[in-house]
This record gives C-alpha cells, structure tokens and sequence, in this order.
C-alpha cells in the first residue's frame, strides 16, 4: 500500500441494480469507512460545507473521533454535497486504483438513490428537475414565467419560498419563447480552415429553453470556421435526476439520447454538448450508470465540450480569420463541471485565442451546485462558498466576467454584490464572448 495515489484516477461502474446497493446497514458500513479516512486527511476541508460538517461532528463528539458519532447525524454531511467531483478530481489522494477506494460523491449518490427510493424526495423538488416539460410549457408563457421567476418580485418569489423551498433571492434561469431549435443554421464558410467539419449540436436544457444565445453564438463561430451545424435536443442529460439520486430516471434519458444520437455519428457528425454539466454526463456518468449499452459508450467516445471543440480546431485546422480584441481584461470561472472532464483549460484556452487576450483565470468552486444553491437552506451557504470567487474577482477588476456553467455565473454575480463589488460585464458563456471578437450579434 502507498500513501496517496500517483496513478490517474479511474472510477467504478455503479451497481445500481443490485439490491446490496440500497440496503442502508451496507451503506452506513461503508460510510463510515470512508468518513473515518477523511477524518484522518482532512486535505478536502475547503472544497464544499460536506467536508467541514463531517470535521466538526466528528470534533465534538464524546471521544473526538467517528466512533462516537451516531449514523443517524450524517445526513447534514450528505445533503451538503453537490456532486462536483472537485475531491475526486483534485484532492483525494485515496481515489481508486488506491486500495482505499474512495469516491466520496458516488456513495453521497448512493445515499440519494436509498432515498429516492423511499420516497423522500419532495414533490416540488421532483417537479423542478423536469426541465424539458418545464421549458416547453414556459415557452408558451415566457413573459409571464420571467416576470414571477424576477428577484424583485415579493409576491411570487414569497409564494415560490413557501411551496417549493427555493430561495426568494436566489437568481433564477429566465425562459424564451423561441428556442435554440427554432433558430436556423447560419452560412457555413466553405473557405476555412476546417471546412468539411459536422457538428450536431446537444442544445441541452439550458441552451435550448432557457438561454439560446449560447447556441446561436456556438453556431455562429463553428459556421464562420467552416463547420456544418444541427442542433438535436431529445431529452434532458438527467443531471437534476442525479442529484436527487433517479438513478433509473438518468439511464431511462441516456437510453433516449443515445439512441436519437446515434444515427448522427453514423453520418460522421461530433457531439458537442453546450453545457458542461451535460457534457460530464454525457462522457462520464452514463457509461458508469449503463456500463453494457454500446450506444451509450459510443456518444460518450463522441462527445466534446463547445470549448474543447473549438479548442481543437484551432489547434488541429487553425481558426478563421476576423477575430478582434475585446479590449480588457476577462475574467474566466472554470466550472466544477468543466474540471470534472479531465480535459484542461478550455474554457481560459479558447479566451487565450483572441488577439491581446488578458486572461484571469478562477479555478474555485462558485458554491451552486445546480438546484443545490437556489434551495432556502442552501442559498446562504452556496454564497458563502462561493464568496472567494467574488473576493477575487472584486480584487482583480476586469472588464468581462464568465463562467463555462451559466447558473454559476448568476450565482457568482450575486456574491460580488454580496461583497460591495461592481459587477462587471458579463456574458453567459465563454462562447459569447468568442463571437463578439468576431464581430457576430447574437
């Protein structure tokens, strides 16, 4: 045995289907095995609020250590997690192939898995991570929807607190009345370098019902750089299913999306995912979930993240000409989701691209957490979190801000008025950005 791992780290399949994996005395077993490795290490101690919950119940009970500790306080530490992947990523030295086999957000999922399935998930909450019957029902009804999802809106935002649970100041996504598969595909360059590319373009939830300036930008730069676009959204990536443990529910969207998919990289078509939450999903979680579905494990070996696949023209083909300055310093927030996929920088790389770039670049948590942050005994938390983000970006003062994961960027912008900063310009993705520089409204 060594201490600490020098190897990459792999990730197990979930054996989700095996009735061993929801029987609370196995889990509560394992749970303290891995509690009592953490309480020895304690090097994740400034990741997320799990980490410093699991320390201080352990600190002050009777005997200071996990022996004195009654299983049934654990919940607070679990409920804490945002499944990021940030301590399996980049600080857990006991990650397998260590003998210690440790993967802190798997087993916080497996005890969401044993309490979806008794029934403890609240009914709001459940409705909440139905994003696509959300987005298309408020496509219908996007004034009406932003004007009650409005911060400054005491009367729905009360209401919304009261019934569901979500934060009445928590920044809340806005919906379109046209989305990302209502728009057109823009003229493709036929005289750039990387004509003769195929991209099909996964809207995703967010792309699609909620912001798709994000897709018309993507589009827009990939076009003017000789890439053939479509745009296919069959179903959401299952991310907020995840996080309240249907773990049947995310294999019944992968199942979908891969099939829907699969005729495309047939055609010779890349996978780009627009958000990086559903790229991680995508690539990792679901060949982990459906380990046997060939179509699944070929859309995860397909997939890119937008940044990484403009990244990668320009590297392999070179980008098209007309990029211009933005004319200040940018300030670049790298997801959790983003870091999860093990695939570098892209989002500070692709900022790095434009002529006189002047990068910062934040490489900590923003504290959301998906529909985690928004929560009413969350909110304070998230922002707290999330605070050294602000600090930073309130210290440095550049001209633009962006995150690779839009509701992070919202998320971070609140904690810069938090801490009695100016928040700067921002846009919703890197991608936005890039388009400006080439001179594309979108």
């Amino acid at each position: 045995m060594t201490e600490g791992s020098l190897e990459a780290p792999i990730r197990h399949a979930l054996a989700w289907q095996d009735e061993a994996f929801h029987d609370e005395a196995v889990l509560d077993e394992e749970l303290r095995r891995v509690f009592d490795i953490c309480h020895g290490c304690r090097r994740c101690f400034n990741l997320c609020d799990s980490f410093p919950r699991l320390f201080d119940l352990i600190d002050e009970s009777d005997s200071g250590e996990l022996d004195t500790v009654e299983s049934a306080d654990f919940a607070p530490v679990m409920d804490a997690c945002t499944l990021c992947d940030m301590c399996f990523m980049t600080k857990c030295p006991y990650v397998p192939p260590h003998e210690f086999n440790l993967d802190f957000p798997h087993l916080m999922l497996r005890y969401r898995a044993i309490e979806h399935r008794k029934g403890k998930v609240s009914w709001p909450s459940k409705q909440m991570a139905q994003t696509d019957r959300n987005g298309r029902l408020a496509k219908h009804l996007a004034p009406l929807a932003n004007w009650a999802l409005d911060e400054g809106n005491g009367l729905t935002r009360s209401a919304m607190q009261t019934v569901a649970g979500v934060h009445k100041d928590a920044a809340l996504p806005r919906f379109n009345s046209r989305t990302l598969e209502d728009e057109a595909a823009p003229e493709v360059n036929r005289e750039a370098p990387a004509r003769g590319r195929k991209a099909v373009l996964y809207a995703t939830c967010y792309g699609n019902f909620n912001n798709p300036e994000i897709g018309r930008a993507a589009r827009a730069i990939l076009a003017r750089n000789g890439v053939e676009t479509e745009v296919v959204h069959p179903s959401c990536c299952g991310m907020p299913l995840l996080e309240q443990g249907d773990i049947a529910g995310v294999a019944e969207n992968a199942r979908k999306v891969a099939e829907e998919f699969a005729p495309w990289i047939d055609k010779g078509y890349d996978v780009v995912a627009l958000m990086p939450s559903c790229a991680l999903m995508l690539k990792f979680e679901w060949p982990l979930i459906l380990p046997n579905d060939p179509a699944v494990k070929r859309l995860s070996e397909a997939t890119r993240d937008i940044t990484e696949y403009i990244v990668d023209i320009a590297k392999t083909e070179g980008l098209a000409d007309g990029l211009s300055p933005l004319g200040g310093k940018v300030a670049v927030h790298l997801a959790c989701h983003a870091r999860a996929q093990n695939m570098g920088a892209k989002a500070a790389e692709l900022m790095r691209l434009l002529p006189d770039a002047d990068v910062q670049v934040i490489e900590r948590c923003s504290g959301h957490g998906g529909s985690w942050g928004v929560m009413k005994e969350n909110f304070e938390v998230a922002l707290k979190v999330g605070r050294p983000v602000a600090r930073q970006i309130k210290k440095d003062a550049p001209q633009f801000y962006v995150s690779e994961c839009p509701l992070a960027g919202m998320h971070i912008a609140q904690g810069i008025e938090r801490v009695d900063g100016e928040v700067p310009e921002t846009a919703a993705h890197p991608v936005v950005l890039f388009a400006r520089a080439y001179g594309i409204a979108v």
